[in-house]
C-alpha cells in the first residue's frame, strides 16, 4: 500500500527551517531534536517524494549493519512524533517514509519563491531579495547526502539573483537591480557572472569610473586568491571606456 500524506485542509502544524540553521516550530513553539532526529528530519525534508526505508537508513548510517540502521532509524522515527506530539510530521508503512504535507519546509518554499522570480514579469513596484535566498542550506552540515542538495540549492539561488538583477536593468530599476546583483556577490564574492552584473549597471547608469574601480578590485582579488584572471568577456566589456584594451596583466 503506497504511502499518502494526511488528506485534510489543517494548517501548517510544523515549521521546518533548514537555510541558515535547523529550527523546529510546533503550534506551542520551537521544538528540541537530538542530532540524530534531526538528521531523520531534514533527510526527508530535502527528499520532498519520500524514501525508502532502506534508502534513508542507509544514508544516515552508512557504516551500520542493515538491521541496526534499520532499528536506528525506527529509534529515531520514535523520537520525532514524540517531540511532535499531536503534530503529525512524517507519513510512513512499512517500507517508505515521507513528510507530511501540512509541515512547512522554508527550503521548498525558497524553490517556489525562485520560480516565480524568474518566471514572472516585473511589474509594478521594484521586487526587494528574499531573505530567504540569502542563505545557504545548512551550511555547518557535513553529512555527504546533503553536499549536493546545498550546491543545487546555492547555484539555483545565485542564478535568481543574477537573472532578476538583469532583468531590472533591462527594465530601468537600477536601485533593485544593483541590490540583487550585490546579494549574489555577498553569497560568492569571486563569481564573475554576479560581478559583471554590478559592472552592466555602473555602465548603464553612466558611473564608468565606477565600474572601472570595481573590475579592478575584482581582478586583483582574484589573482590574489586563485592566481587567476578575470575571462576576455569581462576584460572587453570594460575595454571601450580606456584608452588601450584590457589586458589580462594590466595593473599588476
Amino acid at each position: 500500500m503506497p504511502v499518502t500524506s494526511v488528506d485534510r485542509d489543517d494548517p501548517p502544524r510544523a515549521e521546518v527551517s533548514l537555510l541558515g540553521h535547523f529550527s523546529l516550530r510546533l503550534p506551542h513553539g520551537h521544538a528540541y531534536l537530538a542530532p540524530t532526529t534531526q538528521k531523520v528530519l531534514v533527510l526527508l525534508a530535502i527528499h520532498a517524494q519520500g524514501l525508502a526505508r532502506s534508502s534513508a537508513a542507509a544514508l544516515l548510517w552508512p557504516h551500520m549493519p542493515d538491521k541496526r540502521s534499520a532499528a536506528s532509524l525506527r529509534s529515531a522515527l520514535w523520537r520525532l512524533s514524540r517531540a511532535g506530539g499531536p503534530c503529525q510530521m512524517v507519513v510512513c508503512d512499512s517500507e517508505r517514509l515521507l513528510l507530511d504535507r501540512n509541515v512547512r519546509v522554508d527550503l521548498h518554499a525558497a524553490h517556489r519563491i525562485v520560480r516565480d522570480l524568474t518566471t514572472d514579469r516585473l511589474t509594478g513596484r521594484s521586487p526587494t531579495v528574499p531573505p530567504c535566498l540569502c542563505q545557504d542550506l545548512l551550511p555547518d552540515w557535513t553529512e555527504s547526502w546533503l553536499l549536493m542538495v546545498r550546491e543545487h540549492f546555492r547555484q539555483t539561488r545565485l542564478h535568481a539573483l543574477e537573472t532578476c538583477s538583469r532583468r531590472l536593468r533591462a527594465a530601468g530599476r537600477m536601485s533593485a537591480a544593483m541590490e540583487f546583483a550585490m546579494a549574489a556577490l555577498e553569497a560568492d564574492p569571486l563569481r564573475e557572472s554576479a560581478h559583471r552584473c554590478v559592472s552592466e549597471i555602473h555602465l548603464a547608469e553612466g558611473n564608468i569610473a565606477d565600474a572601472l574601480r570595481f573590475y579592478d578590485t575584482y581582478r586583483r582579488q582574484l589573482r590574489s586568491e586563485l592566481g587567476l584572471m578575470p575571462t576576455s568577456d569581462y576584460r572587453n566589456l570594460l575595454a571601450p571606456f580606456l584608452r588601450r584594451p584590457l589586458e589580462p596583466g594590466d595593473g599588476t
